[in-house]
């Protein structure tokens, strides 16, 4: 399957909007989930949408391109950068800010394909970086005097109960003092969904979502028997999670 690549292009001349949005429609992995005429418009659907990769102006007024990639660099999920202008003397510029490609209008479709390419890489290259990472990454948690590491994978959910957490695998149970808020934040990187206050679930385990009532559901995760609580308040976030 195609990886989605999610994209935004800021510039403030709409005919450059227009041109670039053609273009970039016939790559079928391209998602134009936003468009913006300035660069604070830009930063607000950066941090709303948050794309894989940006097409920006450098030049625009009140904030221009290079000034709002300076403040994206803060972000711990910075998106990819193609700055796109009419201004080749800004290249040098534009690469100190660690921008990927740099386009020259008009847009030359060659150049385009070239661009993409390095998108579709460094995107293949990150996701595979990630993947290792997540596979060696461990949970360090007190249990019974002893700090135990836990694979995030092998978790199925997370419950609070009193003023413990219990952090249930197929196998077996861990208790901790550490609240689950805590926790949540931690496992933030992986597929994790709270479905409750006091509920944590991997939604790689979820097997069945299953009606309650008054609009509340039930999750069912693979090696347990216990049915998981979903608030209402929490039941579209989770099926836009589960479902294609």
């Amino acid at each position: 399957m195609t990886k989605v690549i999610k994209t935004v292009i800021i510039d403030d001349e709409p005919y450059s909007r227009d041109e670039l949005k053609f273009l970039l429609e016939q790559y079928e992995d391209i998602d134009i989930v936003a468009e913006a005429d300035s660069g604070e418009k830009g930063l607000e659907m950066v941090m709303t949408k948050e794309p894989d990769v940006i097409f920006v102006d450098i030049e625009m007024p009140q904030m221009s391109g290079l000034e709002l990639v300076k403040v994206l660099q803060n972000l711990k999920k910075m998106p990819l950068i193609i700055f796109a202008t009419a201004y080749p003397d800004y290249a040098a510029k534009a690469f100190r800010v660690q921008a990927l490609d740099y386009l020259v209008k008009p847009f030359d479709e060659d150049q385009l394909s070239e661009t993409m390419a390095r998108i579709t890489e460094r995107l293949t290259t990150k996701e595979t970086n990630d993947e290792r990472a997540k596979s060696s990454a461990r949970l360090a948690v007190e249990h019974d005097g002893r700090i135990v590491y836990v694979s995030p994978l092998d978790i199925t959910y997370v419950f609070r109960e009193d003023r413990e957490t219990m952090i249930c695998t197929k196998v077996r149970t861990f208790n901790t003092k550490t609240p689950i808020k805590e926790l949540e934040e931690k496992l933030r990187g992986f597929s994790f969904y709270r479905t409750h206050k006091s509920y944590l679930v991997n939604l790689d385990k979820v097997e069945q979502l299953i009606p309650w009532f008054n609009g509340a559901y039930q999750v069912k995760v693979e090696g347990q028997k216990e049915e998981i609580p979903v608030s209402r308040n929490y039941v579209k976030g989770l099926r836009e999670r589960l479902e294609l």
